[in-house]
């Protein structure tokens, strides 16, 4: 059965212990080990610490303030989400096709699983960090509960583990927390250029973020196209400078 720790199982702002305390056994049962919580509800984190069967887990897991924080460094991020009415503006794909591009993204790096609040699920801000979403196919567009589905997502992890491949990426892909520097820098000459209108900030950020992830930038040209759009920040007037 595969074990990695490069694979991080994110959980944004759970509620339920019981919920937690699932999705913490579901890694351990298929030989993951990493669980980070993005603001989560205190009172559900502290009571899900008594769940028994994966406390190793749950005495690791580390807590975050926002979801750039949590995938900071991860150069692939995955979003899950029950789709619905929603028009995503992100790639779909079925856990098989997902596991597949995860294990080999792992051989080379960090990659981060998103999993939304019992309540409402990701959010379009949320699902604008990741590269693509994921959706488990249920019967009458039903979603499934936050343990289960993160279960059925590891199981396509370690049902094709033993197949990976030793060889390593030529390239190593720019994390979340570079992406997320270039995305700043890039809005702030935008901004002091003119081109980011009134009233339509946080739709631009959005549009931006999306689109550096689907341009699949290496570690390498993040920090040759930060230094541009530092150099560029200053001509217009300092824009980005403070952007490290």
């Amino acid at each position: 059965m595969p074990t990695t720790p490069r694979l991080h199982v994110v959980l944004v702002k759970p509620r339920n212990p019981l919920n937690i305390g699932a999705a913490a056994r579901a890694l351990s049962n298929f030989g993951f080990s990493s669980l980070r919580l993005v603001d989560p509800y205190s009172a559900a984190f502290r009571r899900a610490r008594s769940a028994v069967g994966a406390a190793h887990v749950l005495t690791s897991a580390k807590k975050f303030r926002s979801i750039a924080d949590a995938v900071a460094d991860c150069s692939l991020v995955i979003g899950t989400t029950a789709v619905r009415t929603r028009n995503l503006q992100q790639p779909l794909k079925t856990p098989a096709a997902a596991a597949a591009l995860i294990r080999k993204r792992l051989r080379a790096g960090d990659v981060a699983l998103l999993f939304g609040s019992e309540k409402t699920g990701l959010s379009t801000d949320d699902l604008t960090h990741c590269h693509f979403a994921v959706r488990i196919p249920t019967v009458g567009n039903i979603s499934m509960n936050l343990g289960p589905a993160v279960a059925v997502c590891l199981y396509e992890m370690a049902r094709g583990g033993e197949k990976q491949s030793k060889s390593r990426e030529k390239t190593k892909s720019a994390n979340s927390g570079q992406m997320e520097r270039l995305t700043g820098m890039l809005f702030d000459v935008l901004s002091a250029s003119g081109y980011v209108k009134p009233n339509t900030e946080t739709g631009t950020a959005q549009k931006q973020r999306r689109l550096l992830r689907r341009l699949r930038v290496s570690g390498e040209d993040a920090e040759l196209l930060q230094g541009m759009l530092r150099q560029i920040g200053w001509k217009v007037g300092g824009a980005g400078r403070n952007r490290t």
